[in-house]
């Protein structure tokens, strides 16, 4: 098995671990991630050639940097529990999928379902996000600097979604108390979804998101917010056809 290369970084002291994905495999990667301990002094993950593989950097569990030099396939992040994972091109399907901590960032576009199910920390996506983002998220904060596609937030349970762009058809299906903004048009609103009031609390919160996801120039002011009208949450037959 070959050696895994060693760099230095103008950013650390000390080496970065640099797995070469020409010369190595996925499994030994993602076993690598996997085996660290608390402590650590391999704090900084450099993955080259990744040329759409699947699951890259998925369950890492340590609060580690990871920079992918490339662009992914399938679920990278996946599980992600405190680790800060840079995706240097675009993402499949289900990035960040029930994330628990940490962060991802996108620097091209997201697939479908970017985000589904997570838990906590927070997704940047700095292209554009297919349908379904943001799909029965439960606690993610999740920015996306350009448009998304229809059904995103379907089911979303609580967390925050940002979008700089416009967004597809059916914004938040089904919603239960995740709060969306948009900054563009919405083609439209799903089952329960409605616009509501941007309070001062709300413009608050933006603002750190914002923040968090490095985006300027932007303004609070400039979004709308939507979520649940909460007319789904006890089954009631005037409502049958919403369901």
């Amino acid at each position: 098995m070959p050696a895994t290369k060693l760099s230095k970084t103008a950013a650390h002291d000390h080496a970065s671990r640099v797995f070469d994905l020409d010369q190595m495999s996925l499994r030994e990667l993602n076993q690598a991630l996997h085996n660290l301990a608390p402590g650590s002094n391999e704090t900084a993950w450099e993955v080259l050639n990744p040329k759409g593989n699947h699951s890259v950097a998925v369950g890492v569990d340590q609060p580690v940097t990871i920079d992918v030099r490339g662009s992914v396939g399938y679920y990278c992040g996946g599980m992600n529990s405190g680790s800060a994972i840079t995706v240097h091109g675009s993402a499949g399907p289900g990035v960040g999928e029930n994330m628990m901590s940490g962060s991802i960032t996108v620097k091209g576009d997201a697939s479908q379902y970017a985000g589904a199910t997570g838990k906590g920390g927070l997704l940047v996506i700095e292209g554009n996000a297919s349908s379904r983002c943001g799909i029965s998220m439960k606690g993610i904060d999740i920015v996306v600097h350009g448009n998304i596609g229809h059904m995103s937030a379907f089911m979303a349970q609580s967390g925050n979604l940002v979008v700089l762009g416009d967004a597809g058809d059916a914004l938040g299906d089904s919603i239960y108390e995740a709060r969306l903004f948009v900054r563009g048009k919405v083609d439209s609103l799903g089952a329960d979804c409605i616009a509501k009031e941007m309070r001062a609390e709300h413009l608050e919160l933006l603002q750190g998101l914002l923040d968090r996801a490095g985006v300027t120039g932007v303004k609070p002011s400039d979004f709308k917010r939507y979520g649940s009208a909460r007319t789904l949450y006890n089954f009631n037959i005037d409502n049958a056809d919403a369901y």
